[in-house]
Protein backbone atom coordinates (compact mmCIF):
# COMPACT_ATOMS: atom_id res chain seq x y z
CA UNK A 1 0.00 0.00 0.00
CA UNK A 2 2.99 2.37 -0.01
CA UNK A 3 3.99 1.68 -2.39
CA UNK A 4 0.60 2.70 -4.13
CA UNK A 5 0.58 6.27 -2.09
CA UNK A 6 4.35 6.96 -3.26
CA UNK A 7 3.86 6.19 -6.73
CA UNK A 8 0.25 8.62 -6.57
CA UNK A 9 2.57 10.84 -5.14
CA UNK A 10 5.06 11.20 -8.00
CA UNK A 11 2.53 10.74 -10.29
CA UNK A 12 0.84 13.95 -9.17
CA UNK A 13 4.31 15.88 -8.83
CA UNK A 14 4.79 14.63 -12.80
CA UNK A 15 1.43 15.88 -13.60
CA UNK A 16 2.00 19.40 -11.56
CA UNK A 17 5.31 19.91 -13.36
CA UNK A 18 3.59 19.34 -17.10
CA UNK A 19 1.21 21.59 -15.90
CA UNK A 20 3.26 24.34 -15.38
CA UNK A 21 5.92 24.29 -18.72
CA UNK A 22 4.77 26.56 -20.61
CA UNK A 23 5.31 24.40 -23.87
CA UNK A 24 2.94 21.35 -22.12
CA UNK A 25 0.37 24.26 -21.84
CA UNK A 26 0.76 25.36 -25.50
CA UNK A 27 0.23 21.56 -26.94
CA UNK A 28 -2.50 21.10 -24.56
CA UNK A 29 -4.28 23.88 -25.88
CA UNK A 30 -3.88 23.48 -29.47
CA UNK A 31 -5.38 19.67 -28.71
CA UNK A 32 -8.06 21.36 -26.94
CA UNK A 33 -9.03 23.70 -30.22
CA UNK A 34 -8.14 20.64 -32.39
CA UNK A 35 -10.77 18.77 -30.61
CA UNK A 36 -13.09 21.21 -30.15
CA UNK A 37 -13.38 21.92 -33.72
CA UNK A 38 -13.83 18.50 -34.50
CA UNK A 39 -16.31 18.29 -32.26
CA UNK A 40 -18.50 21.24 -33.57
CA UNK A 41 -17.91 20.28 -37.26
CA UNK A 42 -19.11 17.06 -36.96
CA UNK A 43 -22.25 17.96 -34.86
CA UNK A 44 -23.24 20.82 -37.58
CA UNK A 45 -22.18 18.24 -40.96
CA UNK A 46 -22.53 15.00 -39.63
CA UNK A 47 -25.45 15.70 -37.18
CA UNK A 48 -23.87 13.74 -34.70
CA UNK A 49 -24.93 14.51 -30.83
CA UNK A 50 -21.95 16.73 -29.40
CA UNK A 51 -20.72 13.47 -27.16
CA UNK A 52 -20.65 11.60 -30.06
CA UNK A 53 -19.26 14.40 -32.20
CA UNK A 54 -16.51 14.48 -29.25
CA UNK A 55 -16.18 10.95 -28.89
CA UNK A 56 -15.86 10.66 -33.29
CA UNK A 57 -12.59 13.32 -32.60
CA UNK A 58 -11.12 11.76 -29.61
CA UNK A 59 -11.14 8.71 -31.07
CA UNK A 60 -10.16 9.89 -34.36
CA UNK A 61 -7.07 11.67 -32.76
CA UNK A 62 -5.78 8.65 -30.94
CA UNK A 63 -5.68 6.59 -33.78
CA UNK A 64 -8.29 4.64 -31.87
CA UNK A 65 -11.25 4.09 -34.57
CA UNK A 66 -13.29 1.65 -33.28
CA UNK A 67 -15.79 2.30 -36.17
CA UNK A 68 -19.34 2.48 -34.59
CA UNK A 69 -20.11 6.10 -35.88
CA UNK A 70 -18.58 7.19 -38.87
CA UNK A 71 -19.04 10.59 -41.47
CA UNK A 72 -21.03 9.80 -44.19
CA UNK A 73 -21.23 13.01 -46.05
CA UNK A 74 -18.24 13.66 -49.05
CA UNK A 75 -17.33 17.12 -46.79
CA UNK A 76 -17.00 14.90 -43.24
CA UNK A 77 -14.68 11.91 -45.49
CA UNK A 78 -12.57 14.93 -46.91
CA UNK A 79 -12.61 17.00 -42.78
CA UNK A 80 -12.31 13.47 -41.43
CA UNK A 81 -8.96 12.67 -43.89
CA UNK A 82 -7.26 16.38 -43.17
CA UNK A 83 -8.47 16.16 -39.21
CA UNK A 84 -6.47 12.97 -38.85
CA UNK A 85 -3.11 13.85 -40.65
CA UNK A 86 -3.60 17.15 -38.52
CA UNK A 87 -4.43 15.36 -35.40
CA UNK A 88 -1.39 12.76 -35.26
CA UNK A 89 0.78 15.11 -35.95
CA UNK A 90 -0.50 17.39 -32.82
CA UNK A 91 -0.94 14.24 -31.07
CA UNK A 92 2.55 13.59 -31.40
CA UNK A 93 4.33 16.13 -30.44
CA UNK A 94 1.96 16.27 -27.51
CA UNK A 95 3.47 12.74 -26.47
CA UNK A 96 7.14 13.95 -27.32
CA UNK A 97 7.00 16.69 -25.07
CA UNK A 98 5.49 14.66 -21.93
CA UNK A 99 8.24 11.37 -22.37
CA UNK A 100 10.80 14.80 -22.67
CA UNK A 101 9.43 15.93 -19.41
CA UNK A 102 8.88 12.72 -17.75
CA UNK A 103 12.72 11.93 -18.74
CA UNK A 104 14.05 15.17 -17.49
CA UNK A 105 11.51 14.61 -14.24
CA UNK A 106 13.63 11.06 -13.75
CA UNK A 107 17.08 12.67 -13.97
CA UNK A 108 16.52 15.23 -11.32
CA UNK A 109 15.28 12.58 -9.14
Amino acid sequence: MITFWMQMRRTIRLLWSLFKDAETRGIAGVTTVLLLSGTLFYAHVEHFTYLDALYFSFTTLTTIGYGDIYPVTAVGKIFTMAYSVIGLGVMGSFLAVVVKKISQFDRRR
